[in-house]
């Protein structure tokens, strides 16, 4: 079946106007498949739908929450309203997976994390960040340094359109000097930390710091 569904995919490269149908397929499949099987299969767009859960809820304008709190003065949960309205930030870069996958040149687009912890306050005693999602499952980590890179966002666009649910909308993390496992899907909680709590990929043997193969491991101002 696997193999069927591949040289299929292999075929719609070649037409790019039935591309939008496979991937939705793949983003349907994926929903109902709690092996993760449908994330081996090839995609026209480069990318591969995985979760680490059966299905994830779906969110909207009229759901959907992102909570920072934690070691900070001012916690507060935004809405998708709050988040479009704030300053919004595009970065180009290559997303690259440990699998193996990578796309150049994707844009994202969101809001720079280091600005939602400004307006948070955090405390002196925050050196570390905790991810959460509304999978109920996925989690990831930085640091309070990495957190605070202008290339590390609060996503809400992707490839120049609003992130859809199978890419983890209606809003993610993107961690852009990082393998793409550090760009949490779904996201939903930030909570600020005294120490790094390591991931769900790290419990299971990933590196808890992600760096990309040649990424400037410095902390521009942000």
């Amino acid at each position: 079946m696997l193999g069927m569904l591949g040289v299929g995919a292999a075929g719609l490269a070649g037409a790019p106007y039935l591309q939008s149908g496979w991937e939705g397929f793949l983003s349907a499949a994926s929903q109902k498949d709690p092996t993760g099987l449908t994330g081996l299969l090839p995609n026209p767009g480069g990318f591969r739908y995985y979760s680490v859960v059966g299905s994830v809820p779906h969110k909207d304008a009229t759901n959907y929450g992102l909570r920072i709190d934690g070691l900070v003065d001012r916690p507060r949960t935004y809405t998708l309203a709050d988040l479009r309205a704030m300053p919004q930030t595009r970065i180009v870069r290559d997303v690259v997976c440990t699998d193996g996958w990578r796309v150049d040149d994707t844009p994202f687009a969101g809001v720079k994390l280091s600005h939602l912890l400004e307006e948070a306050g955090v405390r002196s005693s925050g050196t570390a960040l905790r991810f959460t999602c509304f999978d109920g499952a996925y989690t990831e980590s930085l640091t309070l340094e990495q957190a605070r890179r202008p290339d590390v966002l609060v996503a809400l666009k992707m490839q120049d359109k609003p992130v859809s649910h199978a890419h983890g909308g209606p809003v993610r993390l993107y961690v852009a000097p990082m393998y793409f496992y550090k760009s949490a899907k779904w996201l939903s909680g930030i909570t600020v930390t005294d120490e790094v709590v390591p991931g769900y990929w790290e419990e299971r043997g990933y590196p808890v710091d992600g760096w990309l193969e040649g990424a400037d491991r410095g902390n521009s101002a942000a």
